[in-house]
């Protein structure tokens, strides 16, 4: 099979012929039909994080793809059926997270694209607990930004506890950030959203966005302490200056929370701003397999618009680039 191997952190991938991996017992076998391209893909590729990947691996962690094989004693899926490899790929199932509803907690757990290849091929192999039926009427090209970006992006606005009627400000519209708009709405939380492009501004306008901020024209903090104060602040952007602004623009009782992950791993809190406001700093990993459940739902309800570009696997390393320069207005999706 084809896939996009990353064989070092300093080269770009490589397009290569590689053997198509035979399921073990308990996986499945998927033939990918669409891919999502994630930062963090690009931070594995370049062994940015703490804990590298080992080359050579196949990164992508938004696969979606028809079973087309079974692992001796898999039950929970059949050929034919239509999944998403996420990007908790496995887990014990047996740990205190597990088993009270945070797997993606669990320490002994495998992420998709990382230590486990993922879905930047024409197949992958994965643990079949772990994989999620990708409703009817879903086109894989759209469930595979709602695999990471969206179930993201809602677990952040669930851990945030947004109520009807929060301010509730989104620091980075894009991927991620135009989904987490829409989920905020969804909450019922008045959007505001911040951006330092007209292009993506127009887009949170376009989806329901009560308020815009151009960030690299004002001053965010100004003009949402102009508002009131946020209520909840979602930063997206992997910028320690956007958290900062992010913290510094919630009313008493906000909760500031961290999805993004910077690569220098640090911010400057303020400890008293923090204790007197009553600032919550709340840190919002990917969710579950019951999460991205919902976020199918939702989208099969007709709540949710993806925007996405399809691309060629052929040109990763040509989106990869796009990505890091800000011209993609949301997802790209690899068509192998």
């Amino acid at each position: 099979m084809r896939a996009a191997v990353v064989t070092g952190f300093d080269r770009p991938l490589e397009i290569k012929e590689v053997p198509t991996p035979e399921p073990a017992a308990g996986q499945v076998l998927v033939r990918i039909e669409a891919s999502g391209l994630c930062h963090t893909d690009i931070h594995a590729a370049r062994g940015d994080w703490p804990v590298k990947p080992t080359p050579p691996f196949i990164p992508g962690h938004e696969g979606v793809g028809i079973v087309e094989q079974l692992g001796a004693g898999v039950t929970e899926h059949a050929i034919g059926d239509r999944v998403a490899i996420p990007w908790l790929g496995h887990a014990c199932g047996t740990c205190e997270y597990c088993i009270t509803g945070w797997e993606t907690l669990c320490e002994a757990q495998l992420n998709t694209g990382y230590a486990i290849d993922g879905g930047h091929a024409e197949y992958a192999a994965a643990d079949a607990r772990y994989v999620v039926r990708v409703p009817d009427g879903i086109d894989p090209a759209v469930a595979a930004p709602l695999t990471c970006a969206g179930v993201t992006t809602y677990k952040a606005v669930k851990v945030a506890g947004v109520t009807p009627g929060d301010r509730v400000a989104i620091f980075g519209i894009g991927g991620l950030g135009h989904l987490a708009l829409q989920y905020a709405q969804i909450f019922g939380g008045e959007t505001i959203a911040v951006d330092v492009t007209e292009e993506k501004l127009a887009l949170a306008k376009s989806l329901g966005a009560a308020h815009l901020v151009n960030a690299a024209d004002t001053d965010p903090v100004a003009a949402i302490e102009a508002l009131g104060g946020a209520d909840v602040a979602v930063v997206l952007a992997a910028d320690p200056r956007v958290i900062e602004q992010a913290h510094a623009c919630l009313r008493r009782g906000g909760r500031l929370i961290l999805v993004s992950l910077p690569k220098d791993n640090a911010m400057s809190l303020p400890i008293f701003q923090t204790v007197l406001k009553g600032i919550r700093v709340i840190g919002s990993i990917v969710g579950t397999r019951a999460d991205l459940a919902e976020v199918f739902r939702l989208h099969v309800a007709g709540r949710t618009e993806v925007l996405y570009e399809g691309r060629r696997l052929d040109d990763i390393n040509a989106s990869i680039e796009d990505v890091l320069a800000g011209r993609v207005p949301a997802r790209l999706v690899l068509l192998p």
